[in-house]
């Protein structure tokens, strides 16, 4: 154990010229020093605890009194290494040991010169050490700026005493003395209380000069810090005189108003918010507000209803989290973590997070980007709000806007009304305690608008970043910052929202889920949630892939998992009252007992035809729950060239039928077909399930197929489904849902899939498992799609 007195002292002149004749061995005892770095000619007084170090001791007094003081480099290690010792220290005379009563040992050393260790020999007992002395580097003679530099050094050494360092006169005199640079700069080291490597790194320089130039800056740190002390006292002692001031004539003040029978029965109340003032982080504009309206109340009686009104303000303005914020959680792959933990898939929205995160780690000047997640309902979107705010380390905070009509529920009301309030935006961040939360707005898409105004218009300088810095609610009246808060919106549909509010907004759709990502979410979030839900344990409940496949096929027709979730609950309910009957057995749930526990299917699959068939092509159609195939079927009958359109179609399918027709009536030559047969056959299309409406152009190159093989005679392939739009000159244009259109194809048994040439960049958003058991062929003009669907080519 090691611990010294505050300031070394000098040897005598006399007794350096004595210790500079000593002759240094090559090989000395080690002692250990904790906490301080011991110089040449500085005499310190050193206390010995450790076995090694006392050991040490015991071996210079036997011999010629000399030892080596190394400073270990972590002071907390009770019994550094080698490693953890600094390779250069001082030789040092023990000049008197001691031995005091708790065992330790109190040694007076004096330094004597610098010298560099080359190998250190530890038998378990003590430390031994082989040395080499490091001689000073002087200058064969001062220069002019060299005496500047020394003259200076003494000086601020001076300086330092004067403005308050614990400098002994004896020290001080001792300095102004000595000439050599080198000595100079150890004797001043020694008394600044350095920190350990600032201490060894002075002590290692061999040019007196140098080190002299590294002891001068640190006198400057030191002078620095000691002038901003002494303003602060200086500061301190002003501030308290001034209150002591201000409490006599306050109390002074109160008692004149006492007698005169003028003291206000609130002044205590004014005081509480007026110390509310001083401690509160607010803008300038809001604290002159804030002072104005306590100046009022100080001036009403306390019973009025204004002062009610009044008071009800200064606590909102008081409540609300001008300054504290949340520190963000910058770690990315913490918050790729978290992502990934509380939601599978969604892929795009995750890297959109992780970029914000990336962006706010390099700089913290950036406005926090306005999300806006755009799906069916149950795709998981509020729940990614609050895994976004998890991720990030924010508050979470939520407000629904469906059927919000009036304006003030965003801006607030003014205080001129009863019962006045802030906005909703206002109110969430004070529930959130931090002005920079994660807030969710959800249901933007059915937000109304009335003749108490449009809240979608006053949403726009909430969401607008060059503008949210300032936002101004009525009932406040000052500016709020909102550039911090982490805006996300959501809505199921684009359409809605008012074109101005959307351009305000970065989108990101979310269009719902495949069936491997349901039965992933189903295994990892669903049903442990509902395991737990309903009081069972993963002991007694247990579903195979297979049931939750069939459960998803057979019993949901959705984008999301809404559904899925309340038919995992139905099971486990059932589950539940067996166990509750006295049955503690395992529940494996299997497609064969399926329906036992989950009841009849509510939905079929989709089934591919059973051969090839004439007239008749499969197509691929997208849906708000998803992807999935439909059949279109063209029948020629007797009649005048009559165009006859069942299945509920809507106005686009009903015109890409038309220009299919007129396409295939300008081809009849290439199809070898007589004008005859346009003219004495009705056309008859139909689409199966009729009671579920169907629009889009996606079916234009279907509709072609199906007329062609209707006309030809010529079958059409059952295993080749196909989707595009299709122009009156036979081209072939992209269209949308290409993954959710290949995903039901994939899962109706197609085995080739007819596609136009520009939606071959869509194919990357699905897995290669996805697509390695499908032909996929792209095309641009009608012909190369009718031959690759017909089981015989007719062009």
């Amino acid at each position: 154990m090691m611990s010294e007195e505050k300031n070394p002292v000098p040897a005598a002149p006399e007794k350096e010229e004595k210790l500079e004749k000593v002759k240094i061995p090559g090989n000395l005892p080690v002692l250990v020093l904790r906490d301080i770095v011991v110089f040449p000619y500085m005499i310190v007084p050193l206390y010995v605890g450790r076995p090694k170090s006392k050991k040490a001791v015991d071996i210079a007094l036997n011999g010629d009194r000399l030892i080596l003081l190394l400073t270990q480099k972590d002071m907390n290690v009770e019994d550094p290494g080698q490693d953890e010792l600094y390779r250069f220290g001082t030789v040092a005379l023990i000049v008197r040991m001691l031995k005091l009563p708790d065992g330790r040992m109190r040694v007076l050393v004096q330094g004597i010169s610098r010298v560099k260790v080359l190998a250190i020999d530890d038998d378990g007992k003590a430390l031994q050490a082989e040395v080499v002395p490091v001689e000073d580097i002087e200058p064969e003679a001062l220069t002019l700026e060299s005496k500047a530099m020394i003259k200076n050094v003494r000086q601020k050494f001076e300086q330092a005493g004067k403005l308050g360092k614990s400098i002994s006169n004896e020290i001080l005199i001792i300095a102004e003395n000595i000439e050599e640079p080198g000595k100079l700069a150890d004797i001043i080291a020694s008394n600044l209380e350095l920190k350990i490597e600032d201490s060894q790194s002075i002590l290692e320089e061999a040019n007196s000069l140098q080190r002299l130039g590294k002891v001068h800056d640190y006198l400057n740190y030191e002078i620095e810090m000691l002038n901003m002390q002494n303003q602060i006292n200086l500061k301190a002692q002003g501030e308290m005189d001034k209150n002591q001031k201000e409490y006599f004539l306050r109390q002074q003040l109160k008692a004149i108003r006492k007698e005169l029978g003028e003291e206000s029965e609130n002044m205590e109340e004014i005081a509480g918010y007026l110390k509310k003032l001083d401690e509160a982080k607010m803008p300038e504009a809001a604290r002159q507000e804030t002072e104005k309206n306590i100046d009022r109340l100080k001036k009403m009686h306390p019973e009025s209803a204004e002062s009610t009104v009044i008071r009800t303000y200064l606590d909102w303005m008081f409540d609300l989290p001008w300054a504290a914020a949340s520190k963000d959680n910058l770690n990315l792959k913490r918050a790729r973590g978290i992502l990934n933990q509380d939601h599978y898939g969604l892929e795009k929205v995750k890297e959109r997070i992780l970029e914000y995160l990336s962006v706010r780690k390099l700089t913290s000047k950036s406005h926090g980007p306005i999300l806006c997640f755009v799906g069916p309902p149950g795709v998981g979107k509020t729940s990614l709000g609050k895994s976004i705010a998890r991720a990030l380390n924010k508050k979470f905070v939520r407000i629904s806007l469906g059927g919000v009509r009036d304006e003030a529920e965003i801006r607030g009301h003014r205080r001129t009304y009863v019962g006045a309030l802030p906005g909703k935006i206002i109110q969430e961040l004070k529930n959130a305690g931090t002005h920079n939360p994660v807030f969710m707005m959800d249901e933007v898409d059915k937000i109304g608008m009335d003749f108490r105004g449009d809240p979608s218009s006053a949403l726009l300088e909430v969401l607008d970043p060059e503008q949210n810095n300032s936002f101004t609610d009525h009932y406040l009246g000052v500016p709020f910052d909102l550039s911090k808060v982490l805006f996300i919106t959501t809505a199921n549909l684009l359409e809605p929202i008012q074109p101005a509010f959307r351009d305000r907004m970065e989108v990101i759709e979310i269009n719902g889920y495949t069936e491997e990502e349901k039965i992933e979410i189903a295994r990892r979030h669903l049903i442990p949630r509902q395991v737990e839900a309903n009081g069972l344990t993963p002991r007694l409940i247990e579903f195979t892939p297979g049931a939750l496949k069939d459960v998803i096929a057979l019993y949901t027709r959705e984008a999301g998992v809404r559904n899925l979730e309340r038919e995992i609950g139905g099971i486990c309910r059932k589950v539940a009252h067996k166990a509750a009957m006295g049955e503690k057995n395992l529940t494996k749930i299997t497609s064969r007992n399926l329906e036992k526990y989950a009841g009849v299917p509510k939905m079929f699959r989709d089934q591919l035809l059973d051969e090839d068939s004439v007239g008749v092509a499969t197509g691929m159609a997208w849906t708000p729950y998803g992807g999935d195939i439909l059949f279109i079927e063209v029948k020629l009958i007797p009649g005048k060239g009559g165009l006859i359109l069942t299945g509920s179609l809507g106005d686009v399918m009903k015109e890409s039928a038309s220009a299919a027709l007129s396409l295939i009536k300008a081809s009849a030559a290439e199809l070898q077909l007589a004008t005859e047969k346009f003219e004495k056959n009705d056309i008859h299309i139909h689409i199966p399930e009729g009671g579920i409406p169907k629009d889009g152009p996606s079916a234009g190159i279907t509709l072609t197929t199906a007329l062609i093989s209707a006309f030809t005679g010529k079958a059409v392939k059952r295993e080749t489904a196909m989707t595009g739009e299709i122009t009156l000159r036979g081209r072939v244009l992209p269209v949308g849902g290409i993954k959710e259109k290949v995903l039901a194809a994939r899962r109706a048994g197609i085995r080739e899939i007819i596609l136009p040439e520009k939606n071959k960049k869509d194919l990357s958003e699905l897995k290669e498992a996805h697509i390695r058991s499908i032909r996929f062929l792209f095309v641009k003009d009608f012909k190369e799609a009718v031959n690759a669907a017909l089981v015989e080519k007719i062009f």
